[in-house]
């Protein structure tokens, strides 16, 4: 984890996001802040498995306390309570961005066999972002990572984000959660009673949680302290070594560990090192820092134009509140403004566009897309991005028209935010036959995309065809791992093929059938599970 030191403001947190209450209330934060990676596990598993690790860091691949399948599905009950989470968003450009990130990382993590062929089949490899306001990110269990929006409005550069996620992929190569059990099963019975106690009253009464862990003992915090600051050094190192087989360039560690330290001196409690849940940050800066090749400067790169926009993208939906979309609206006309570098210029429009966008000042809005546009111009990455801004304006004013020329214009690296932002439009049109059969396509290569899946329940909606319909509908839940909800709505298609005679629907209900039967089997392992 990157900064677990800090307490959210927000419900999305770093392990789980029941347990940010635990980490407020407690009077020894710092120590009870490692154990948060176990309560994951003790929710999971509600019994401790047999001891299979050593107090020093095991060999790498060694002491796995769950197997691959295991832990997969501990990571989907988790990701389960997070996709309900009104902190969760689906925002197609920052996740086709970070997503870019991700599957180059994955790539290079394949080419240095540090991604196994099993864990690469059996794990999602999703990211999921969080409105939070903090700079975080996190692992989970089975292939899941987390991103906070407030760790993507500050990294300057592509190559400190790509920091992050090498770090946190890491964590999931290395078995990291699962070795954390093994660690976990040593402790008494009493302490790992009180864990699992704490993290499911903390989502019922976060008052209720500092009496039931407060009695944990000392040793045992201890030893968990130790275990963790050596995954974190770990997870360090690999991901340093995916950086540059992914493309980008290893001093974006250093950097973004630069700003880690500067955010510390804010909330640091003085703890003394032996207390803490990670390395300080100066020894994994120093440990980096030697990383590097003779001559190589330990600064961030140039920030380029398409991070920059991306980055003020994420301050905005952050939710930061009126007075701070209106003080970024007027940050371009500020004296000096002119002469900023490229990607501060960019940045500042950007934000002034959507700012306004989100006051509805069209207009406004407009002036600061066209600015930026003409900031922007010659870098394709960074027109592409102005470009959708710009059908987004577009689409908030009522202009869907508008909105498709802006989409039309986009010829290279057109991907999802054009496809959403091309069905919005179109469905507003009353044109959605144009777009069903790049919807269908979509989702045949993308099944979990809960949002396409919605989509495209609404223009079938819109054609008149209710039966594909409530099935889209009942594939967007089961995307989301609600499964009661989709079988509520798989089962309200079989009412309606009932009353149907036609031969498309005919085949269509035999999907509604099968699919019914898979989410019916989901729900009852669910239940089993509680």
């Amino acid at each position: 984890m990157w900064n677990r030191k800090r307490p959210p403001a927000r419900p999305w947190t770093d392990a789980f996001f029941a347990t940010q209450n635990i980490r407020r209330n407690l009077p020894l934060p710092i120590a009870f802040n490692a154990l948060i990676a176990s309560l994951l596990i003790a929710i999971g598993a509600g019994a401790a498995l047999p001891a299979a690790a050593q107090s020093s860091l095991p060999t790498l691949g060694d002491g796995s306390a769950l197997t691959t399948g295991e832990e997969r599905r501990l990571g989907d009950r988790i990701i389960r309570e997070l996709y309900r989470d009104p902190d969760y968003i689906d925002d197609p450009v920052l996740v086709d961005y970070v997503q870019g990130l991700w599957r180059a990382l994955l790539a290079a993590a394949r080419a240095r066999g540090e991604l196994s062929p099993e864990l690469d089949e059996r794990f999602a490899w999703e990211v999921l972002l969080g409105r939070d306001r903090t700079v975080n990110a996190f692992a989970l269990p089975g292939g899941y990572l987390g991103v906070h929006l407030g760790l993507m409005g500050v990294v300057a550069t592509r190559d400190e984000l790509a920091s992050v996620l090498a770090h946190e992929l890491s964590h999931v190569t290395q078995r990291h959660i699962s070795r954390l059990m093994a660690q976990q099963s040593r402790q008494t019975p009493l302490l790992l009673g009180a864990m699992v106690l704490a993290a499911l009253a903390a989502s019922k009464n976060p008052g209720a949680t500092q009496a039931l862990v407060v009695g944990g003992q000392a040793l045992a915090v201890q030893n968990q302290l130790n275990f963790s600051r050596d995954m974190e050094r770990e997870a360090d190192r690999i991901g340093y070594g995916l950086m540059e087989p992914s493309g980008f360039a290893p001093q974006g560690f250093v950097s973004m560990f630069d700003k880690l330290q500067q955010a510390n001196r804010l909330n640091d409690n003085g703890s003394w090192p032996y207390l803490r849940s990670h390395p300080l940050t100066t020894q994994r800066m120093a440990d980096m820092q030697s990383r590097l090749p003779p001559g190589g400067v330990a600064q961030p790169a140039p920030g380029d134009l398409e991070h920059a926009m991306v980055a003020a993208r994420a301050r905005v939906l952050s939710n930061p509140g009126v007075d701070a979309l209106r003080l970024w609206m007027a940050e371009p006309e500020s004296t000096g403004f002119a002469s900023q570098p490229a990607p501060r210029r960019a940045a500042a429009l950007y934000t002034a566009a959507l700012a306004s966008n989100q006051l509805r000042e069209f207009s406004a809005a407009r002036s600061a897309q066209a600015r930026l546009h003409a900031v922007v111009r010659g870098d394709a990455a960074a027109q592409r991005q102005s470009q959708r801004l710009a059908a987004e304006i577009e689409l908030a004013a009522g202009l869907p028209e508008a909105a498709l020329q802006h989409v039309h214009g986009i010829q290279e690296g057109a991907g999802r935010p054009e496809l959403v932002l091309r069905t919005q439009a179109l469905l507003r049109l009353g044109r959605t036959a144009e777009v069903t059969g790049a919807l269908q396509t979509w989702v045949v290569n993308h099944p979990h995309d809960a949002t396409v899946w919605q989509l495209l329940a609404s223009t079938w909606q819109a054609q008149g065809q209710p039966l594909r319909a409530v099935r889209a509908e009942a594939e967007s839940h089961a995307a989301r791992y609600d499964y009661a909800a989709a079988v509520d709505r798989f089962k309200a298609g079989q009412d309606l093929a009932r009353k149907s005679s036609s031969a498309a629907d005919y085949i269509e209900a035999s999907i509604i059938d099968t699919r019914l039967r898979a989410m019916e089997l989901l729900v009852r392992e669910q239940a089993a599970e509680r």
